[in-house]
């Protein structure tokens, strides 16, 4: 649009204000900022868009600067073209504005950006996203309007509500979809569980034959059958157009919208919103309430209507107060600076901005504008118009649904509780989410060599039926999934890696059986995580194990050991007491040892042994007596039990003298066996033979072409299930494969697939189907050499009869020293009186002998009385 005719159109708009009407008096405002001002605008002038945010802008402009000021206010046309904004950047630079508003695509903004670099005068866009380098290649650039990913969390929620675990994504095929928000998407429905099936690209000029083509291919090929659509408005219209005439809009069918034309919903008429019943979509709030925005409402409407008149729909958009908010943040950053400031210092007070605009709260945050954190969920309803259903809520610590926006609002992670919706088909019947008319062709192979995996039988009136443990896997699986498209088994006569191959051809969309899963079958698909035990077993026959030697095997060595110890510390010490009251135990020593180990042995042996005379010694014989009755009977038990029992044991033992006894070696089906068995493992090719099922390794085992076995654990388990009691696993498994199911590269169900694997195998579901195919009999565990009986179960009686013995011992010790003690202290006393007694006869004599002389001693004084 030129300036001339602008500027006579404004001087011709204030004239018809300034005239003295009641009704334009009632639109005039007071300016708040003094000075002049030059903007510019690089705006799609043709677009819905770009007309609200001229006449918002022109609003704006009044309001701040009045009628009378002289605020050049420069608008340019964008022409929907990348490069054309650059040209028109330059010529508003050359203009010398103080700042641009606009544009309001990315794939604009960059050349735009580039034009401003050296002057930095400030540039306000609206494109939605942006990359994080953007703002650090060009410093004045700054995204007025509040980034939008986060509606992209909103449409995940309104998936997860309804439990639908599959969507078709629909974008246009932009840089800024692709690139800044699909991906946003796509991350959003993973963290409810939820996969893309698909992605749609549409071209902005994508042609009406090419747009029904893709719809078609979607409603041909897809079971999945809940779309997001993130379109442009004009874009979205001519595809639900399309829909509709398709019959895509009916009973079954979700279509969630995002904001690039939710917000646009408000401008569309009646008739073309009729074609849309049951579409939900999510567009950024702002409050349509307040003095203010009644005021702006009201200005806004009455200027739309007079400056296009042909449009139906006067009501303001987020777009609309968006650059009313944007017009605001220039005035406010130019009060500051001054009316003739620009450049650096208008960018520093610009991005000081902090007020509450109409759109909601404006301040930035590393040259963005607050990200959006409420969006309104709507409802197109068949009588043509929208419904708001409620709201959704993002924060910091979670986010949810409301009905309201206030402080005392409700939140719930389900908008089930919301206002009902009216889905395509009906209001009270909540799609499904998929359709039925694309049925899943599962390969399945015609032959395997065990049954009990997977069993395809053919009737001439029945048809075809598969049976066997992977087939009842999958089923298990399939049911316990939320959602799983309809399927159906298709048998296939090849090897198992033509028919993975298929998958990669297209023939199957799927593979089930007994697969196992192989780094060189990635190529052509994926698979999920194994429903078998992963490894490779070695399997022999089995022999009679030697009786030599068996009498020594119902006791352990230090059983035997200790027996031996106790019975030869008995007889000792019943020698030791007995030996002086029998003759036959006195002799030489030699002689007296052999006593002693014959007396050990026959009181173990014997119960009628030599007679006692010692009341220690029986105490001693006694205890032990009755400990070696126990210990006996024990032994006889289990050596009965042992030599009743056929114990069995491996013909070839390890792997390492498999190896060296240069033996045939047989191996199961897939050519990756031979590579392992010769590449890993050093066996020789020509010592390798193939062998297709069980039956022909147990023929194979019977006539001697093979002495041992490499199978898979899934197979291993089948055959010694068979042959329970002629065949053996030993060593350890290898780590290999292990069976899975086989899905196209990518496939949005393989994920799905693998978490309901895992419930099945934690709620036990895997086991009982195991136990019903695989292993309907039980075998009977070998006998191994841990049955032999050790000292632990006999220590107390080992306790008892040792403590025995040594009491005795130690009483008879101790008696008769105390006995050899007596007899020498009597000999002792009777030296001592003889001695004594002498002593005293001597002494006598001697005073008998002695003289007393006269008055030797005084004489008593007489008495006179």
């Amino acid at each position: 649009m030129g300036t001339l005719p602008h500027a006579f159109s404004l001087f011709a708009l204030i004239l018809l204000l300034t005239s003295g009407t009641g009704a334009d008096q009632s639109t005039k405002t007071q300016a708040i900022f003094k000075g002049s001002a030059r903007i510019g605008a690089i705006l799609d002038t043709s677009s819905r868009i770009g007309k609200e945010e001229i006449v918002a802008m022109e609003v704006a402009k009044e309001d701040f600067y009045g009628f009378e000021n002289q605020t050049f206010f420069h608008i340019k046309d964008s022409r929907k073209d990348t490069i054309h904004p650059a040209l028109e950047a330059k010529d508003l630079i050359d203009t010398q504005v103080q700042a641009i508003i606009g544009p309001q695509t990315w794939e604009e903004v960059p050349l735009v950006a580039e034009i401003a670099r050296e002057t930095q005068v400030p540039i306000l866009s609206f494109a939605d996203t942006a990359p994080e380098w953007a703002t650090e290649r060009w410093p004045s650039l700054l995204q007025a309007s509040p980034d939008k990913r986060a509606q992209m969390k909103a449409v995940a929620a309104i998936v997860q509500s309804w439990n639908w675990h599959q969507v078709v994504v629909i974008y246009e095929d932009t840089d800024s979809s692709a690139r800044g928000v699909i991906p946003h998407l796509h991350d959003a429905l993973r963290e409810v569980n939820s996969e893309v099936s698909q992605f749609v690209a549409f071209s902005p000029f994508a042609s009406s034959d090419s747009m029904s083509k893709e719809l078609e291919n979607i409603k041909s090929k897809q079971y999945c059958r809940v779309f997001v659509v993130h379109l442009s408005f004009k874009l979205a219209v001519r595809l639900f157009e399309m829909a509709k005439k398709m019959e895509m809009m009916k009973k079954d069918y979700v279509w969630i919208t995002t904001d690039p034309f939710t917000s646009l919903v408000h401008s569309i008429n009646a008739s073309v919103i009729s074609s849309m019943q049951g579409i939900l979509g999510v567009r950024s709030y702002f409050p349509k309430m307040g003095k203010h925005f009644e005021t702006f409402n009201q200005r806004f409407r009455t200027r739309f209507s007079r400056k296009y008149p042909l449009e139906e729909k006067k009501e303001p958009g987020i777009y609309a107060v968006q650059a009313y908010d944007a017009m605001r943040t220039i005035a406010l950053g130019l009060d500051k600076t001054g009316s003739k400031g620009g450049g650096k210092e208008l960018l520093e007070n610009i991005l000081d901005a902090d007020f509450r605009g109409l759109s909601g709260k404006v301040k930035f945050k590393n040259r963005k504008v607050a990200a959006a954190e409420i969006f309104e969920i709507v409802n197109a309803r068949g009588t043509g118009y929208i419904n708001v259903l409620g709201y959704w809520t993002y924060w910091s610590n979670g986010s949810g649904f409301s009905e309201t926006i206030h402080e005392n609002s409700t939140y719930n992670s389900s908008m089930i509780d919301l206002e009902q919706v009216h889905w395509p088909g009906g209001p009270r019947y909540t799609p499904r989410g998929w359709t039925s008319a694309k049925r899943l062709r599962i390969g399945v192979p015609s032959f395997s060599g065990y049954e009990e995996n997977v069993k395809v039988e053919s009737d001439d009136r029945l048809g075809t039926n598969f049976s066997g443990f992977s087939i009842e896997v999958f089923k298990a699986t399939a049911a316990s999934m939320p959602f799983f498209p309809p399927y159906e088994f298709h048998e296939f006569n090849g090897n198992y890696n033509e028919l993975v191959e298929q998958i990669h051809l297209k023939n199957f969309d799927a593979v089930v059986g007994d697969v196992e899963i192989l780094a060189s079958r990635h190529q052509y698909a994926e698979f999920t995580y194994p429903y078998t035990e992963t490894g490779l077993v070695l399997i022999v026959p089995v022999r009679s194990s030697s009786k030599a030697w068996s009498f020594i095997k119902p006791f352990t060595a230090t059983m035997w050991v200790l027996i031996s110890v106790i019975t030869v510390y008995n007889g000792f010490v019943v020698w030791w007491i007995e030996r002086k009251h029998c003759d036959e135990l006195q002799g030489s020593i030699p002689n007296q040892i052999g006593i002693m180990i014959w007396l050990s042995f026959n009181t173990l042996f014997s119960l009628n042994g030599p007679k006692l005379h010692s009341n220690l010694s029986r105490m001693s014989g006694v205890v032990w007596l009755f400990v070696s009755l126990i210990i006996i009977q024990t032994y006889t038990a289990n050596l009965t039990s042992m030599l009743t029992v056929q114990r069995l044991e491996p013909t070839i033992p390890t792997v390492e003298e498999l190896l060296n006894s240069n033996e045939m070696v047989g191996y199961c089906t897939g050519t990756y066996m031979e590579r392992y068995l010769a590449e890993v493992l050093k066996f020789k090719n020509q010592n390798l033979l193939h062998f297709p099922s069980a039956a022909s390794y147990a023929k194979a085992f019977e006539d001697k072409k093979i002495s041992a076995a490499f199978l898979g654990t899934p197979f291993a388990k089948i055959f010694l299930a068979k042959y329970c009691n002629s065949f053996i696993q030993i060593g350890p498994p290898y780590k290999i494969g292990g069976f899975g199911f086989a899905f196209p590269r990518g496939s949005p169900l393989l994920a799905s697939m693998n978490e309901a694997l895992l419930n099945l195998s934690e709620n036990g579901t895997l086991q009982e189907l195991e136990k019903t195919w695989i292993t309907p009999q039980k075998c009977p565990k070998m006998p191994t050499d841990s049955s032999s009986l050790g000292p632990s179960g006999f220590r107390e009686l080992f306790f008892i009869t040792g403590g025995t013995t040594t009491i005795a011992f130690v009483i008879y010790v101790c008696r008769t020293n105390l006995l050899r003690h007596k007899n020498i202290w009597g000999i002792i006393s009777a030296v001592l009186k003889r001695w004594l007694s002498s002593r005293r006869h001597l002494t006598s004599r001697r005073v008998a002998n002695v003289e007393i002389p006269p008055k030797a001693f005084p004489e008593a004084p007489v008495s006179l009385a």
